[in-house]
């Protein structure tokens, strides 16, 4: 959501400066959208790890679950 807000913000001050001449404005405006395209990189590559942790995770539990009960010798809950 932030990413969004930088690349709206630097939009606007792009056309705002492209329009009053004014390249400093322009220039500013492009550095704020690409702050915004580096904010939603961060944000997507941060939910992909959450997932790919996430799943390696409940495999390590499932695995953990399944030798304790094959070392306590009760019965396969899935074989019912």
């Amino acid at each position: 959501m932030a990413g969004e807000m930088d690349k709206l913000k630097g939009k606007v001050k792009e056309l705002a400066g492209a329009a009053t001449d004014d390249k400093s404005t322009e220039n500013e405006g492009k550095l704020d959208q690409a702050k915004g395209n580096l904010k939603e990189a961060g944000e997507n590559l941060k939910e992909r790890a959450k997932e790919a942790l996430g799943g390696a995770a409940e495999k390590t539990k499932e695995a953990s679950e399944r030798v304790e009960r094959d070392t306590r010798g009760d019965p396969d809950p899935e074989s019912k």
